[in-house]
């Protein structure tokens, strides 16, 4: 028997990802998917076995025996359903975006604060394993220089399209990744634009500058030619680039010359995922590296972005 009992409420495109690291965590089964649409739960019947079903979430959160739940809905009702989830004293995992301001991230941390429960927030790339044993040799040589991150898209969801605040809601990824690996940003100068086919600002190029002197570049464009992400990350005499755009490639450079692998093991081995950090989390009583405390702080710099802010930040 497993330790942790699961539920997912939001059984779409994203859940996929969350459904496949469930079905990969010994410790944790799924039990439970609630969901509006009928075809999306008769799939989870046919392809997890999964036999508890609900349309309407809270009638789960009432009737099954739960340990923790992911909430992978759109970011306007999600905080009301992690805040419900939290109230109940289930651990929950959060999709990206945490909510569609940073006033929701806040609300649903202090729901946090008055629970007992732990949340993450899945912020996928900090658990990626070549970006934490990337992220290791660059503590390891010092800490940061300097970061930068491309994030370019040729079109948009239409729900995003639609309700705009395009670096907190998709290019998140990005912007959370650079605070990854450098830190707190105390700087910035950014410049969005629009692009001709949509008046909604669409273009975005930011200069950070971190708590600890590294400075990074944030670009994120929409209406281009294709979908690119991208970053890289130098600390002394040490250069990472890395394309996320399909699967994980990389290039490495030590003191002028190529080196061909990372150590994998040193950061939890080729396999680890968000699930695996969560489980260890709540079975140890220890903190996730994606606490809504810390990504408050990933949404106000995307807000910053967003608002063209020139200048250091509150």
């Amino acid at each position: 028997m497993a330790d942790l009992r699961a539920a997912i409420i939001g059984a779409g495109g994203h859940a996929e990802h969350h459904f496949r690291m469930i079905d990969d965590e010994p410790r944790m089964d799924l039990v439970a998917v609630a969901d509006l649409d009928q075809d999306r739960l008769d799939r989870a019947r046919a392809e997890h076995g999964v036999s508890s079903l609900y349309t309407d979430y809270r009638k789960m959160l009432d009737e099954v025996d739960l340990d923790v739940a992911y909430v992978v809905t759109f970011p306007g009702p999600l905080p009301e359903i992690v805040i419900d989830c939290l109230s109940a004293g289930l651990h929950t995992s959060v999709e990206k975006p945490p909510g569609v301001t940073s006033t929701d991230t806040r609300r649903m941390e202090q729901a946090e604060r008055d629970s007992s429960a732990k949340a993450i927030v899945s912020l996928n790339r900090r658990y990626i394993p070549e970006v934490l044993a990337i992220r290791k040799q660059l503590q390891d040589r010092g800490g940061p220089v300097h970061v930068a991150a491309t994030y370019n898209k040729p079109q948009m969801n239409e729900r995003i399209r639609q309700t705009g605040h395009l670096i907190s809601l998709d290019a998140i990824h990005h912007v959370d990744l650079l605070r990854w690996l450098a830190g707190d940003v105390v700087e910035v100068y950014a410049e969005g634009w629009s692009a001709p086919s949509h008046p909604t600002e669409m273009r975005h190029n930011a200069l950070l500058r971190f708590a600890n002197d590294c400075r990074g570049i944030m670009m994120s464009h929409y209406a281009v030619g294709y979908r690119i992400q991208r970053f890289e990350a130098h600390a002394e005499d040490f250069s990472a680039y890395v394309d996320l755009t399909k699967g994980v490639a990389y290039e490495l450079y030590d003191d002028g010359q190529s080196v061909d692998t990372l150590d994998l093991d040193a950061v939890g081995g080729a396999g680890f995922d968000e699930t695996r950090h969560f489980v260890d989390c709540i079975l140890n009583d220890t903190e996730p590296w994606s606490p809504l405390a810390d990504v408050v702080k990933t949404m106000e710099l995307c807000e910053a972005i967003e608002s063209n802010h020139k200048g250091p930040l509150p």
